[in-house]
């Protein structure tokens, strides 16, 4: 799962991304992925915490459900390719296994079944917690604010 918010015009990263590979200048190409990841790096808490306030019946654990989505939780920032881009990312490849769907079914944008223990006849639906979305969303402007001053401090440089 993913959430990704967009540039003024969404070439502007890939462009910037090129004309920092035409050029033989290696610490505008740090400071630029630096600023761009510090620009984003508030976001990772705000959903972190999210997940450690989803309703449990059981005490916070890092072992548990929980404590894997938070740590599973992670800032990428591409500055080459097509790909070009920053994601806040619950990435379910982090997850133990048996748990690599549970970022998108505690989220709700998979369905989440699973028989009842001690019952394999049993299968029930279990309820979406939506973790993710609802947090990163009224904090999409801000950090779309911070990105484009990313970027055009780094248009300056080039030039």
């Amino acid at each position: 799962m993913a959430g990704e918010w967009g540039l003024r015009h969404g070439n502007d990263l890939r462009r910037i991304s090129r004309e920092l590979r035409g050029i033989d200048n290696k610490e505008i190409k740090k400071r630029f992925t630096r600023e761009l990841r510090a620009a984003a790096r508030p976001l990772v808490p705000v959903v972190r915490s999210s997940i450690r306030s989803i309703p449990s019946k059981r005490a916070y654990s890092s072992d548990g459900l929980r404590g894997n989505l938070s740590r599973a939780t992670k800032l990428e920032v591409r500055t080459v390719g097509r790909e070009a881009g920053i994601a806040i990312r619950v990435d379910g490849r982090k997850m133990p296994t048996r748990m690599k769907g549970l970022p998108k079914a505690v989220e709700g944008t998979k369905r989440w079944r699973h028989p009842v223990f001690g019952h394999r006849d049993r299968w029930v639906n279990q309820p979406k917690h939506p973790y993710f979305f609802h947090v990163v969303r009224p904090l999409g402007p801000a950090s779309r604010k911070a990105v484009n001053r990313v970027l055009d401090g780094i248009s300056r440089d080039i030039r």
